[in-house]
């Protein structure tokens, strides 16, 4: 991964950027029983990401059907959207609203607001950039790279019988498409 830090000006055209969900994965890894690692993601992702003049002027929104989750076991799978532990009946949806970005590093910080079902938490997500290019249509599509980490507890999620066996940190793990307004 290539990463370039903004400073005041981001190196993408100015406009509100969309999601390119056929190169987009948003994934996810918890511990199970303190031994192997639990990954999957998510197939209903909508997102946007607003360039502006600078840095300041910059956001991103998200929205993940949680129903769409897919860990690879249809069984595991219903359990996880089961009231038990994400409860997709109560809580649809997980959203992400950004409230401001810094640099950090060779890339960014960027901080918000996620929201499962009633609670909302802050969350800063870690950012690189992946790069632009230039596609046969026409069209130019820019990359990026996030991760960041939650606890089950901070939104109630899955702490019955079962919900147990489960670690408390989810780690996320974005790769993200946009293409550049017309």
């Amino acid at each position: 991964m290539t990463t370039i830090a903004l400073s005041s000006a981001p190196p993408l055209a100015p406009g509100t950027w969309t999601l390119d969900t056929n190169h987009t994965s948003v994934g996810f890894r918890v511990r199970r029983l303190g031994l192997a690692k639990v990954r999957g993601h998510f197939g209903d992702v909508s997102a946007e990401l607003v360039i502006g003049p600078t840095i300041d002027h910059c956001r991103v929104a998200a929205t993940v059907a949680l129903a769409s989750i897919d860990s690879g076991n249809a069984d595991r799978d219903a359990h996880l959207r089961s009231a038990e532990l994400l409860d997709v009946e109560t809580r649809p949806t997980m959203s992400y609203r950004s409230t401001s970005i810094r640099t950090e590093g060779s890339g960014w910080a960027l901080d918000g607001e996620l929201t499962i079902g009633d609670t909302t938490r802050r969350l800063t997500l870690d950012v690189g950039f992946s790069g632009i290019e230039d596609f046969f249509d026409g069209t130019r599509h820019a990359g990026f790279e996030a991760t960041g980490e939650i606890r089950r507890k901070d939104f109630g999620l899955g702490f019955g019988a079962l919900g147990a066996m489960l670690g408390d940190v989810v780690t996320l793990e974005l790769d993200l498409e946009f293409i550049e307004p017309s």
